[in-house]
């Protein structure tokens, strides 16, 4: 105590000291000494001395003027430069007249705004003021002359709103003047309460001498007297009115803004007043005291009775019973013991008994303010409930209504140990909705006794009429009380039973946190368990969609119930709000010992309707389940489930869709196409019911016309245009779809989870050129892919893509070279490719592998629902699939790009699918032909590398020569490649990880190197042999910031630079001078100079890509697909360039798939009838590799041949060229811009240059003109006649037909086997315009010109003079070869010409070649005289015109019916008269640039032939006219050159008329 006393006294020396410093006047000295003179300072050594003497300066200048009998206040946040002070806090400042109740009063107002009181000093002073209220001293309290004045000053929470401020001061002014209301007027109240107690004494009804004794002692200090006012009845009514000026205290003015109403819920009427016959009315006021104590105000009202017992009047005192009230016996005071004493006596306990005593403890201890105002038999009902709860400890509620309507009462006890904050808040909470309360109050009891009391006041507006279930609300308050626990356990049992219920009980109940029990009812919880176990036992997120109780059904709880690592909320709300909930908070509960999570998200719905119909409902959680579980795609198509009713499947098919029209080239983005279908759920709804009506089990025609009439109505309405588009292109394609597996189901009777469809391409006009003839597109939430088909009966390789955004466009560049390469084989190009969207990270390898085969997998499966099978020999349609189409069974893939160790797994699910190819679904299986092993596609490359140098003078195989490749050698196409010669000189060669030099390579160590990496497993250039490497050379990462340029490199390279980057060496590469450019790889790296990047469409090599006229190679390879733009390839052909395609190029490796497959189809039937068994077949299939080797290297080797010899023949053949391209594009066969064809623009350029088609474009020209004969041969009968078996049986190996000749007139593709085998050698031998200009020539038919051929061709035994030249190859030179090539398809084609003529009338292909077969051979065998070799064949070609003759010859003998020998004869004597051979000559040479003069130059030779046959017939019948005249006409023509089609005509003409008589 004596160091607080020192600390004040410095304090107050300090606080003297700075005021004479600050030169403060004499009185504030004054007031300071007086100020300070009570405080204890020991709390306020927390504030400067500078603060407290600047808070009490401007405390002193608040107090320096007050009115009489007026408070004056001021409230002010302290600044230094206003203030002379500062403080973080608040200021209020009081100056008034010292009376009771003020610092308590103005305490509980501020602590009625939450805010909390800092400092608070209350100094009392003696104040002389004058009469203008002017302070003139301040003394210490009681000094004589002085009045006593509260100065109060209070430092609060900071307050920076002015409005708050405003109000504070305002209501500061109205508590104190109730205060001063309340104590000026307390004498007359207590003078008005003694005029009451003195009135009622001389009432004389039942219990006015009990209320006399009330108002007595509450008058002796037992009552705070705030307020009094008067009321009576008027004459002549019937109501109480107040007495004007009666009131006193807080009730002075009958306006007061919180008293002037206080006793508006007390009832004024006489009558409802009379009804209680108590003398006296005790209960409380509607308005809580400002004064004293913040508690509703206590309204004692003492009746007044005129001579009759009549009320006419009524005291109305307001105030707070004093303490003493509360703590006094109840049988102590006056009324309530009487109360006490009736209740004991109505419940007839036996006195001073057990249960007595205990009703007198319950009536003592009752809330005495519930006790002073309760009526008795409320009392006695609830006394009597409260006795029973000692007896037997219960959780009982007992709820009593105010008798005017102004609130319920209700006194709740429960066990003690039960009791804590959060029940009492959970039952004023249930109170409070129950009872409809405006507020609920609560008072608590915890006393000795077991049982806890909570009395609660739930106030009411006035005159509320109660209705509430007081059992249900007791029953609540049960459930409430009882404990969260026992309360699940009574709803688990309820639920499930006890068995059951109990063990979830046990299984969670201890685990489940408090936070969730808190937030989450019993009754809500046993739903969460059962999920909660469903979560944990499945692996799977499980989902429950709860309404918000109360709510219009817009707000719903959404739980999510996970096993192992929760998702974060970043990747959750994404999803929510996608399917169009607002997400308004989120609350996650844990279980960590089980590793079970809960997360509850408050949603709200777009529209408080969206889930009222139980379908939508459950489609909503169905796809919200498969969201978390991955199995559905989470974007903004998922909002149509509330918007259009779609349930999740509906939404797929769309979302499949668009994605699909993504690929298509449509430009929207998805977010885009999702507002739209969003914007329009109309119109996306009757979208999606057109796809049912069109696919669905209950499909119907007319319903799909009626619903695609609704959409195509309703567009016309859209007002956007892109909205249009999008909506028009949904509805093109499902009325496009043929086919969907939407409808199938898989083993589990589910709906399978991805999508697929089968589109008519053709039937999509926005479809980028060219449109395939049919797609499939697989859709799933993992993967997508699309296969493209050419035609009905087609195949190719399924790529696994890595361009998300448009693996079409991939897909259908590839399909494009597909279809060029096809074209040696039976079935036309197709081509798939995939994507994985939810690839693993980079470095898990096996994982990555593993979703790649999963997604593949997914691909074969969605290829293979919407596939006919065939079932001995009949076409059986997929289970579940509408067809909108015809039969389309044959369905074979092969492996690509990502995919070549797949091949087993398509096999397996087409064996699993019961599809009629098996293993011969996918080519290149474990059970078939290895091409890497075979190294098949390489070797079919080096055929057409061998031909380029052949046709140089190089032989690749015996001579050096210089590469650099594109891959590495673990690959197949480039590793086989560069082991096909010991004589590769391999300078350089690039792949995505390394670049390898090698500027004076050893061909045979660098080979015997290359041999060795080849056969490592998944080498790399990294694992060459340095030491073999010459000098100079070496291995670079491509990650290397720069790489050093050798001598020998920059030598070679032309380079003066001593260093370059990776890409910048790779391009050097490119260009770089040396014999062969060899692409093993993947990717595309040469484009035409007049060629963007983009257009390459390999944006990942834009880096390295080069121009073709950039390139010095000689000759490029193309082992791989893409490596250069097709128009780059001509620009390399056009600069001097050896170059075909890479379909020509790598075509052995679909070659030889197809043999393998038509092989597999073949045995198949061996199987099936038990004359083999599958490892005999195996065992075959592989002793044939071989020979399948050899038929597809052959084909090869004459396709290379073809191109080679059309493009030797240059400008001759652009015309007709032009024509073909020409025909082709008419009949929809070809785009020449697709294919960068020259338009007859850049074709008459050409021929102005004297320059044909490159190699590149007629390769291309090639296989069009393959694929549309064989067209036309298809739909024709000539693969049906007997006489084309041979061309089936020479497709096959010959060690199969010893075991299966029999078989081939059943095999399935027979007529597309001979028919491919017959367009092969026709075109390969004749070249891609011999048809059409034969048809043109004769109006034959492309089928008919095919017969006759094929019979000219069987009759001159073409193949074997064909072999005869290409046995020559590097023994005579190449120009010379290829001119006996030129002469050998000159005589094909004037015997077929001759054939065709007998043909046409009818002759079949089989007595075609017997009826020319002997003069033929017979003529060729003389020529031949036995020899062979270069000097035979070259004597044959030199002959031709005689081995043409002779088929000429037998169409003479046919003609006139005369032997051969004497026709043979004749024909010698009537040349030797008459040169008709010159004429026939001439009339070949003339042009036939167009169908007409090729029909005119026909009709000519017709004419021709006519005439020989009329003048031959009157030879042998020894009548020939004279021939001189005629003879002189022939050598007039002989002298007029050139000769014309006018001339010719005219000529024969006269011929004709001086020999014909």
């Amino acid at each position: 105590m004596a160091l607080i006393s020192e600390s004040t006294h410095n304090l107050r020396r300090n606080l003297r000291e700075i005021a004479e410093q600050q030169h403060l006047s004499a009185r504030i000295g004054e007031f300071l000494d007086g100020y300070f003179v009570d405080v204890e300072l020991g709390s306020a050594t927390d504030a400067s001395p500078e603060e407290l003497l600047g808070a009490a300066v401007q405390h002193f200048r608040l107090g320096e003027v007050r009115a009489p009998k007026q408070a004056t206040a001021a409230l002010y946040t302290p600044d230094f430069d206003r203030h002379g002070w500062h403080s973080p806090h608040t200021v209020i400042d009081v100056v008034t007249d010292d009376m009771p109740f003020l610092v308590d009063s103005i305490t509980m107002l501020v602590y009625h705004h939450g805010l909390v009181i800092h400092r608070l000093l209350h100094p009392l002073l003696g104040a002389e003021r004058d009469v203008d209220g002017r302070l003139q001293a301040t003394r210490p309290r009681g000094a004589a002359g002085s009045r006593p004045e509260s100065w109060i000053h209070l430092e609060i929470d900071r307050i920076g709103e002015a409005g708050l401020i405003d109000t504070l001061h305002q209501e500061i002014l109205g508590v104190l003047a109730d205060v001063r209301a309340a104590v000026e007027d307390g004498p007359k109240m207590h003078e008005r309460m003694r005029e009451a107690h003195t009135e009622m004494t001389a009432v004389t009804l039942a219990e006015a001498d009990e209320a006399a004794a009330y108002l007595a002692w509450i008058a002796a200090n037992n009552f705070v007297f705030l307020g009094y006012a008067d009321y009576q009845v008027a004459v002549g009514d019937s109501k109480l009115a107040r007495v004007a000026g009666s009131g006193l205290g807080i009730l002075r003015s009958a306006d007061h803004p919180r008293f002037g109403h206080c006793l508006a819920g007390i009832p004024g009427a006489v009558a409802e007043l009379a009804r209680d016959p108590l003398p006296v009315i005790l209960v409380k006021a509607d308005a809580r005291s400002t004064v004293h104590r913040s508690a509703y105000l206590d309204f004692i009202a003492a009746k007044r009775y005129d001579a009759d017992g009549n009320i006419v009047g009524l005291r109305a005192f307001v105030g707070l019973y004093t303490a003493h009230v509360y703590h006094v016996a109840a049988t102590d005071a006056p009324l309530l013991r009487r109360k006490i004493a009736a209740v004991r006596e109505d419940l007839g306990f036996l006195p001073r008994s057990h249960r007595d005593k205990t009703l007198l403890n319950v009536l003592e201890t009752y809330p005495r303010d519930e006790l002073i105002e309760i009526a008795h038999q409320d009392l006695v009902r609830i006394a009597s409930g409260i006795v029973s709860l000692h007896e037997r400890e219960q959780v009982r509620i007992f709820l009593r209504d105010d008798a005017w309507g102004r609130y319920v009462s209700a006194i709740v006890y429960m066990p003690r140990d039960r009791f804590d904050t959060t029940i009492r808040e959970r039952i004023s909470a249930l109170l409070h909705e129950s009872l409809a309360a405006e507020r609920v109050d609560y008072f608590v009891m915890l006393g000795e006794s077991r049982l806890a009391r909570l009395h609660f006041i739930a106030r009411t507006p006035v005159g509320t009429n109660y209705r509430y279930d007081a059992d249900a609300i007791e029953r609540q308050v049960a459930r409430i009380v009882r404990g969260w626990a026992e309360e699940l356990k009574q709803n688990l049992v309820g639920h499930y039973g006890e068995e059951r219920g109990n063990s979830l009980l046990r299984r969670y109940s201890l685990e489940l946190p408090l936070s969730y029990q808190e937030r989450v009812t019993p009754a809500s919880a046993v739903s969460d368990l059962e999920r909660l176990e469903a979560a944990e036992q499945s692996g799977r997120v499980e989902v429950k969609l709860s309404a918000a109780q109360g709510d219009d059904g817009s707000h719903q709880h959404l739980k999510l119930f996970r096993r192992g690592r929760p998702r974060p909320l970043s990747a959750i709300l994404p999803v929510l709000e996608n399917m169009g909930l607002t997400v308004l908070s989120e609350q996650p509960f844990s279980l960590p010992r089980s590793d079970l999570h809960i997360a509850d998200f408050a949603v709200r719905l777009p529209q408080a309707a969206a889930l009222d119909d139980e379908t939508t409902r459950r489609s909503f959680i169905d796809l919200l389940e498969n969201l978390f579980r991955d199995q559905a795609e989470n974007d903004g198509f998922n909002r149509l489930v509330l918007l259009a009713g779609l349930d999740g499947r509906q939404i797929s098919i769309l979302r499949a869709y668009s994605r699909y029209l993504r690929q298509a080239g449509l430009p929207f983005s998805q977010t885009y196409v999702q507002r739209c279908l969003a914007t329009h759920f109309r119109i996306t709804r009757a979208l999606v019911d057109l796809f049912e009506a069109l696919f669905s089990p209950a499909a119907d025609e007319a319903r799909a016309r009626a619903f695609s009439d609704e959409v195509s109505t309703a567009l016309l309405q859209v007002s956007n245009p892109d909205d249009d588009r999008i909506l028009s292109a949904l509805q093109t394609v499902i009325e496009a779809t043929l086919r969907t597996n939407a409808y199938q189901s898989g083993h589990d009777g589910q709906a399978k989870s991805y999508l697929s469809f089968k589109f008519s391409s053709r039937d999509i006009p926005f479809l980028p050129a060219p449109a395939p003839l049919y797609e499939i597109f697989v859709y799933n939430e993992r993967v997508e892919g699309v296969h493209l088909r050419g035609a009905r009966v087609a195949r190719g390789g399924l790529r696994w893509s890595d361009r998300m955004e448009d693996f079409r466009t991939e897909v259908l560049g590839l399909v494009k070279a597909q279809m060029v390469k096809n074209a040696v084989i039976v079935p036309l190009g197709s081509k798939g490719g995939f994507v994985c969207k939810r690839l693993p990270a980079a470095g898990e390898r096996e994982a990555l592998q593993a979703e790649g085969i999963a997604c593949y997998s997914t691909f074969i499966r969605g290829l293979l629902d919407l596939t006919d099978n065939l079932v001995d020999g009949q076409v059986v349609p997929p289970n579940g699939v509408r067809r909108r189409d015809g039969d389309d069974p044959y369905l074979v893939v092969a492996a690509d790009k990502g995919t070549a160790t797949f091949s087993d797994i398509a096999n397996s699910i087409a064996i699993e699918y019961g599809f009629w190819l098996g293993d011969a679904f996918a080519s290149g299986g474990s059970v078939g032909y290895d091409h890497k092993k075979m190294a098949i596609t390489a070797r079919g490359a080096w055929e057409a590398i061998k031909r380029h140098f052949r046709e140089i003078g190089l032989d690749t195989q015996t001579q050096p020569f210089t590469v650099v490749g594109i891959g590495d050698m673990s690959g197949d196409v480039f590793g086989n490649g560069m082991l096909l010669s010991s004589e590769i000189r391999l300078l350089a060669a690039f792949d995505h990880r390394h670049i390898f030099l090698d500027p004076n390579p050893d061909p045979a160590r660098s080979f015997a190197e290359r041999q060795r990496l080849f056969a490592l497993p998944r080498s790399s250039w990294a694992d060459y042999d340095p030491a073999l490497i010459s000098e100079g050379g070496g291995v670079w990462s491509r990650t290397a910031k720069s790489i050093p340029l050798s001598p020998e490199l920059r030598a070679w390279l032309g380079s003066t630079a001593s260093q370059m980057t990776p890409p910048e060496l790779i391009k050097a590469l490119l260009q770089a001078p040396v014999d062969l450019l060899y692409n093993g790889g993947i990717g595309t790296y040469v484009k035409a100079s007049s060629q963007s990047h983009q257009e390459a469409n390999d944006r990942g090599n834009d880096i390295l890509r080069v121009d073709a006229s950039q390139l010095k190679a000689r000759v490029i390879g193309e082992g791989g697909n893409l490596g250069l733009t097709q128009k780059g390839r001509i620009e390399f052909a056009l600069n001097g360039g050896r170059i075909f395609t890479d379909a020509i190029d790598n075509s052995a490796g679909v070659d030889c798939s197809d043999h393998e497959v038509n092989i597999k189809i073949l045995l198949a039937g061996l199987i099936r009838r038990g004359d083999m068994t599958g490892k005999q077949r195996d065992a075959l299939l592989a002793s044939m590799t071989d020979a399948v080797a050899s038929l597809v290297l052959a084909d090869n080797y004459q396709q290379t041949q073809a191109i080679a010899l059309e493009a030797a023949a240059g400008a001759s053949l652009i015309e007709v060229h032009g024509r073909l391209i020409r025909h082709l594009e008419a009949r929809g066969s070809l785009h020449r811009g697709i294919e960068f064809l020259p338009d007859d623009k850049g074709l008459a350029e050409r021929a102005q240059q004297k320059r044909g088609l490159t190699a590149p474009e007629i390769a291309v020209l090639l296989a069009y003109a393959k694929i549309a004969l064989k067209e036309i041969l298809l739909a024709s009968s000539l693969p049906d006649s007997e006489d084309m078996h041979q061309l089936l049986v020479a497709y096959f190996p010959a060690p199969l037909l010893v075991r299966c000749r029999e078989l081939l007139p059943a095999h399935p593709l027979r007529r597309d086997i001979i028919a491919t085998q017959l367009v092969n050698r026709l075109v390969n031998r004749m070249g891609t315009t011999f048809v059409l200009q034969l048809g043109d020539e004769t109006g034959a038919s492309a089928a008919q010109v095919a017969g006759a051929w094929y019979a000219a061709s069987s009759v001159l035994d073409a193949e074997t003079l064909w072999q005869e030249i290409e046995s020559l190859d590097l023994i005579i030179d190449a120009t010379r070869q290829l001119a006996l090539m030129t002469g050998l398809r000159a005589m094909l084609a004037a015997a077929t010409q001759l054939v065709l003529t007998q043909h046409l009338r009818g002759t079949r292909i089989a007595q075609l070649m017997t009826e020319y077969g002997s003069a033929v051979v017979a003529t060729i065998d003389r020529i031949r005289q036995g020899r062979n070799g270069a000097v035979a064949i070259t004597a044959l070609i030199d002959e031709r015109a005689t081995i043409v003759a002779a088929f000429e010859r037998v169409n003479l003998t046919r003609a006139c019916g005369y032997p051969l020998d004497d026709v043979t004869e004749a024909l010698a004597v009537l040349e030797g008269q008459i040169d008709l051979d010159w004429l026939a000559a001439a009339v070949s040479h003339l042009p036939a640039g167009n169908r007409w003069q090729a029909r005119a130059r026909a009709q000519l030779g017709g004419e021709l032939a006519s005439l020989r046959q009329h003048l031959l017939r009157q030879f042998l019948g020894g009548s020939l006219p004279a021939t001189t005249e005629a003879s002189s006409v022939l050598n007039e023509l002989k002298g007029n050159e050139p000769q014309d089609l006018a001339m010719l005509s005219a000529g024969l003409a006269e011929i004709r008329r001086l020999l014909v008589v």
